[in-house]
Parts: structure tokens; sequence; C-alpha cells
């Protein structure tokens, strides 16, 4: 089953799409694209067309649909926690490099959903003395202490004199993640 299949039994498992044309708004598809891709489905045993009247139909999940999207939803949530582990294991690789070699005072830069996950992760190794901050942007000034960027897009001036480590480029030049992504697909 394609990434669209998956998607388009999703919707109807959901219950969100009422028609084809609402199906195909949803997918960002043409309705001639649409109207195949459910006949596809419908051919594959995963969805079946149940007739409400000359002009309306409903789409339904068969119990081989529903069995298909629990299992692929199962999947992508343990592939999911893996990734998150991979992620919390390389900030601590990270963190413990800097703190062995005697950085204590941490700022970092960004609001995200990584910024959280690297400052809970700080949290969670039980270091001591040390001190954490937080900026939206890096700062103008110099700074004593080690910059953790955790937004993308970020301008990092190499010649500041803090130490900087941009968790984003970190974990994409981590090839343990590049080996995640192929098995993704």
């Amino acid at each position: 089953m394609d990434e669209r299949e998956f998607e388009l039994i999703n919707i109807i498992g959901g219950d969100l799409g009422s028609n084809q044309r609402e199906l195909s708004r949803l997918l960002d598809l043409s309705l001639g694209q649409t109207n195949m891709l459910i006949k596809r489905l419908v051919t594959k045993g995963y969805i079946r067309i149940s007739q409400l009247n000359k002009k309306k139909v409903q789409y339904l999940l068969t119990p081989k649909g529903f069995a298909e999207k629990m299992q692929k939803s199962i999947k992508y949530t343990l592939k999911t926690i893996n990734s998150l582990s991979l992620i919390k294991e390389k900030i601590k690789t990270v963190m413990s490099d800097l703190y062995q070699k005697g950085e204590r005072r941490f700022f970092i830069v960004g609001k995200s959903d990584l910024a959280m996950m690297v400052e809970m992760t700080i949290k969670e190794m039980s270091l001591k003395d040390y001190s954490l901050d937080h900026f939206e942007d890096i700062p103008v000034e110099k700074t004593e202490g080690t910059l953790l960027i955790c937004k993308e897009n970020m301008i990092v001036d190499k010649s500041m004199a803090n130490p900087i480590v941009d968790f984003i480029h970190e974990l994409a030049s981590d090839s343990r993640f590049l080996e995640f992504k192929k098995d993704e697909s």
C-alpha cells in the first residue's frame, strides 16, 4: 500500500470525507486521480462503496482495510518512538561531551519540540552545577556559555566566541538517521 492509499484509508476510516469531491480536496488530488485511487482500494479489498441513494455513496473500510490501517499506524508509531530514542541518545552524547570539556552554562536557542526535548534530556541526565537559559533567536551580544541551536534556518555567525551546537545539523548529519530514513521507505 502506498502513502496516498494509506492517506485515503485514514480519511475514510476517520469518516472525514463524505464524497469524492471532498476526498479529492482533502488528498489534494484531482477528481480523476481520487476516483482511480478509490477503485484501486476497492479492487484490493480495503474499502467498499455503499449506495445511499441515486446521487450519494458512502465509503467504508472493510475489515481488511481496517487491519491494514492499524498495522501501518502501529508500524509508524514504533518508528517514531525509535526515532525519538535516537534523538535523545544523540543529545546525551553531545551534552556529555560538552560537560566533560567543562561547559556548564547553556542557552537553548529557539522554541520548538526539539528545544523542549533538549531541555528534558539535559534534566534527565542529572548533571551537576549547570545553568540553562532560553533565547528565541541567537543573541547579538556575546554570552558566556554554549548556544544550543534548536531552530531551523538559523544563520550562525561562526566568528562568535561562544561554543555553538546546531542540533538540527547534528541530527541531520548522523548516519543512524540516514539509515533509519532508508528503512522507512
